[in-house]
This record gives C-alpha cells, sequence and structure tokens, in this order.
C-alpha cells in the first residue's frame, strides 16, 4: 500500500512538472517562434495546437467549445499579434509579452473564483483591445468593430457563465456592442502611447474598455445583490470615479505625438 501512494505521489510530481513544462514552453515559444519567424502564423498555430480539446469534439458542440475558451484563446491569439505587430527583432516588449503569457498559463487561467475569473475577463479584453487596435492600422475598420464586440461578449460571458445567471444573452450582447460602438467611435482617433525603443505600446482605447468592463460588472452585481431596492447610489462610487479616470486620460493623454 506504501508502494502505491508513494507511487501516486511519484506519478503526480511528474505530470505537475511536464505540466510546467509545457505551459512555459508555450507561452515562451508562441512568442519566440514569432520573432524568429517574422510571421504570426507559426505563433497563431501554436496556441490553437495547444487548444486542440476545443476541436476534438462533435460538429454540434464545437461553437460551444470554442465560447467556452474565448477568453484563454483572446489572450493567447493577441501575444502572438502584439509580438509581431512589435517587429522582427528581438525587444523588452517580447520578454515582457514571454512572461505575462507563462503567468497567465500557470497561475491566472487555472483559477476559477469570482474575482479570478473577472480579472481573467479583463486581462482579456487590455490584451485582446490592444491587439486589434495596433492591427486596425492596416486593416478594413470593419474588422476591428467585429472584433471588439467579441472581445465585449467574451469577456462579459466568461464572468457571468460562472454566476448564478440562468440567461445572460442580453447582458453579454449589450457589452459587446457597447465595445463595438466604442471602437468605432475612437477609429479616427487612435491614441498609443509609446515607451521609447522598448517596443512596449498601450492604446488608449485598451484602457478606456477595461475600466468600462470593470465598472459594468460592478453594476451588474449590485442589481443582483440590491434587485428591486437598487439605487444609483449602489454604484456611485465606481461610475463616478471610472468616468473621471477616462476624463482625464481622454482630455489629458491625447496628445496627437501618440497618434497611431
Amino acid at each position: 500500500m506504501a508502494d502505491y501512494v508513494l507511487a501516486r505521489k511519484s506519478r503526480n510530481i511528474a505530470s505537475s512538472i511536464v505540466h510546467v513544462f509545457l505551459n512555459l514552453l508555450l507561452g515562451v515559444g508562441a512568442v519566440l517562434i514569432t520573432v524568429l519567424s517574422g510571421s504570426p502564423i507559426l505563433g497563431l498555430l501554436l496556441v490553437l495546437i495547444s487548444k486542440w480539446r476545443i476541436f476534438a469534439v462533435r460538429a454540434r458542440y464545437l461553437w460551444v467549445n470554442i465560447k467556452a475558451n474565448l477568453v484563454d484563446l483572446i489572450v493567447g491569439i493577441s501575444i502572438v499579434l502584439l509580438t509581431y505587430y512589435a517587429g522582427s527583432s528581438f525587444l523588452v516588449v517580447d520578454f515582457v509579452l514571454m512572461a505575462i503569457y507563462s503567468i497567465w498559463l500557470l497561475f491566472i487561467k487555472p483559477l476559477s473564483s469570482e474575482s479570478a475569473t473577472l480579472a481573467q475577463s479583463l486581462i482579456a479584453v487590455f490584451l485582446g483591445i490592444s491587439a486589434v487596435t495596433i492591427m486596425s492600422a492596416n486593416v478594413n475598420p470593419a474588422l476591428l468593430v467585429f472584433l471588439s464586440f467579441l472581445i465585449g461578449y467574451a469577456a462579459s460571458r466568461h464572468v457571468l457563465i460562472q454566476s448564478d445567471a440562468k440567461d445572460f444573452t442580453l447582458t453579454t450582447l449589450v457589452c459587446g456592442l457597447v465595445f463595438a460602438e466604442v471602437a468605432w467611435l475612437c477609429y479616427s482617433w487612435e491614441i498609443v502611447y509609446t515607451f521609447g525603443s522598448t517596443g512596449i505600446r498601450i492604446p488608449q482605447l485598451a484602457i478606456i474598455l477595461t475600466i468600462f468592463a470593470f465598472t459594468y460588472n460592478y453594476a451588474r452585481q449590485a442589481m443582483i445583490k440590491y434587485q428591486d431596492d437598487f439605487r444609483f447610489k449602489h454604484i456611485m462610487g465606481p461610475v463616478i470615479f471610472s468616468t473621471i479616470l477616462i476624463g482625464i486620460i481622454v482630455l489629458c493623454f491625447s496628445d496627437p505625438i501618440f497618434n497611431i
């Protein structure tokens, strides 16, 4: 019996080591192969191959699986695209993205608490909108609007699927539509903050929509908590703070020098 328990523990330790190694390999490899190849194709293929379980189902379950894994896919694909648009030479941003993706895979993605799912959604919004905004300089604006809708929809759904809500279709669609509308309004004046030769670029739109996503979720939770007794005062603090913060960003940090 003791030998059996010891063998089980050894296998568990070995599988944990393999799991960590494979995640690190994906986190580092997705960025590394994108830089070395000068193309996002191999990096995107690596991300999709790592999610092979999504596609290993019958056709009628495929869309359900895709929706359930949208946030993780958005993070992985965004990491690859941000790497690609940073250039084909190694910069500080590449190592930052390696670290972010590895931390995501090892520590953030496996969490399932309410606060963790919110954090996962906000990370997906920030990275996803960052990639879409930077990419939009070379694509049709309709694609920017559609992808922004998809990111907003996925982020909202990721939080709500963990809650007790029975029907959250309207909530997720509204969030997606707001993301699409804001992206469309900001398309002609896209501000990207750059940090010297590091290659780090942070779009203003990504910051604004991440703040909105947090406030939107806070308001939703307050409405559920107070139901018929809900008053604006229950969400007044976060709403006012977010509005002021977004106002400061738009009015004080929109110098044309940052325009993409």
